[in-house]
């Protein structure tokens, strides 16, 4: 094919898949990573608790937990093309529902909007995560990731400042006006007019995402099945049902923390702050902080992969880096605390970009189920933020940061050693099937 590169990341398919993909990436960063500041926002609008305001990424990352295996019986029937198409119809459904509802202040409503937004994101990436594999050649697999995760990490870098700028702009005096009210109506007013200003936004939101999935009916994508997923020969020692689905279990268990701890270095790193006696127009802001950490993690791991380390030594590399920023966070102080569970987006870029093909790679034919529990491995954003946020109160929030992502980091090095030896043992290569 004319133009196509071979042998660099994009493959025999050349760029302009690439390119299209990367943009799905963009919108699903831009609406996943408002999670961070939606917290802050819903606690103000809502006058909840930290607690109340983290069923946010809750009710957001626990449709990962319901909604893959439905996505991966649908993507039979549409393929892939099909099902980016119907996730952007209800993600686009989801964001309108919410928006709504934050407008009228409903808040089950809007947990309700949340669930379908992960519901659409659920086969979002049951579909687009394994056509971005697939995609190229096996061993440059965490090369087209990292480029899909700069697109989605330049949206939340911009999601966060475009909500604060629109409508979290005057968030402190938001919050004073109402601790200083009156009476109940009068805060209630007040809140009301802070609520509705969402909704324009989202209802914007709603729209370009149906436009996308119009064009991208239209697009001629080329169609890949997910039956050619990365492939094993049959390893010189030989290896047993069984052991394969331990070394899928624990691969799951490592994106589940590892989901959990991005979430915690992205999403909670306001209420870290404020925690800490930061004020709340700052903090507001560190959602960002954490994603331009990220991104220069993936324009790094871009260079590096597999040019000097391969796919395996950059996980083991990735989690270590990670394991000495949170304990550094946990020794300092205040702003030097903060920084270190936002440098943690550093450490993290590449963890998914390397773990996903890893995983998928030493799954054999069996692609589609390791791809549905790996996306429901996501579900870890549910559960170790809700964890952090009961847990921070007794031993305080840099405690309770440390236990939870240490052992999270830990348990992806103790899997990247074991998958590197057993890697030395298997004298058959990887190879990628052709599409």
């Amino acid at each position: 094919m004319p133009g196509s590169h071979p042998h660099g990341p994009a493959g025999e398919y050349g760029w302009r898949p690439v390119i299209i993909l990367a943009c799905l990436f963009f919108v699903i960063g831009f609406v996943t990573w408002l999670n961070g500041p939606l917290i802050t926002f819903v606690q103000v609008a809502f006058d909840l608790s930290a607690v109340g305001a983290f069923l946010v990424p809750m009710c957001f990352y626990l449709s990962y937990l319901f909604f893959p295996l439905p996505a991966t019986l649908l993507t039979r029937l549409t393929g892939l093309m099909g099902g980016l198409v119907a996730a952007l119809v209800v993600l686009s459904i989801g964001i309108a529902i919410f928006g709504e509802c934050v407008s009228i202040r409903v808040y089950p409503g809007a947990l309700a909007g949340l669930f379908v937004i992960g519901a659409g994101l659920s086969l979002l990436q049951i579909t687009v995560n394994p056509y971005v594999t697939l995609l190229g050649p096996a061993e440059k697999a965490a090369q087209r990731i990292a480029i899909m995760g700069v697109a989605n990490k330049l949206a939340g870098i911009a999601a966060p400042i475009v909500l604060a700028l629109l409508v979290m702009r005057n968030l402190g005096d938001i919050a004073g006006r109402v601790r200083a009210a009156p009476d109940q109506a009068t805060r209630n007013r007040i809140l009301d007019q802070f609520a509705h200003a969402i909704q324009i936004p989202y209802f914007i939101m709603a729209a370009v995402l149906l436009a996308l999935a119009i064009g991208l009916a239209r697009s001629t994508l080329p169609q890949i099945d997910i039956s050619a997923a990365p492939t094993r020969d049959a390893p010189a020692c030989g290896t047993s049902r069984r052991t394969g689905s331990w070394r899928l279990g624990i691969g799951v268990a490592c994106m589940f923390v590892y989901v959990g701890t991005e979430v915690m270095a992205g999403d909670a790193i306001g209420v870290y702050a404020g925690s800490l006696g930061i004020p709340l127009d700052q903090a507001k802001f560190f959602t960002s902080l954490t994603l331009t950490a990220m991104m220069g993690g993936y324009v790094l791991g871009m260079l590096l992969v597999p040019r000097v380390f391969s796919q395996a030594r950059y996980l083991g590399l990735s989690a270590a880096c990670g394991l000495m920023l949170c304990l550094s966070g946990w020794l300092a102080h205040g702003y030097v605390s903060v920084l270190c569970v936002a440098l943690c987006g550093f450490a993290n870029a590449m963890i998914m970009p390397t773990l996903f093909p890893i995983v998928m790679s030493d799954m054999r034919e069996r692609g589609a189920q390791a791809t549905a529990l790996l996306v429901m491995a996501f579900s870890g954003g549910a559960v170790l933020p809700q964890i952090f946020v009961a847990i921070a109160p007794g031993m305080g929030v840099r405690g309770a940061f440390v236990i939870l992502a240490a052992p999270s980091y830990l348990l992806i090095i103790l899997y990247n050693i074991g998958m590197q030896r057993r890697g030395r043992t298997d004298t058959a290569p990887v190879m990628m099937a052709d599409p």
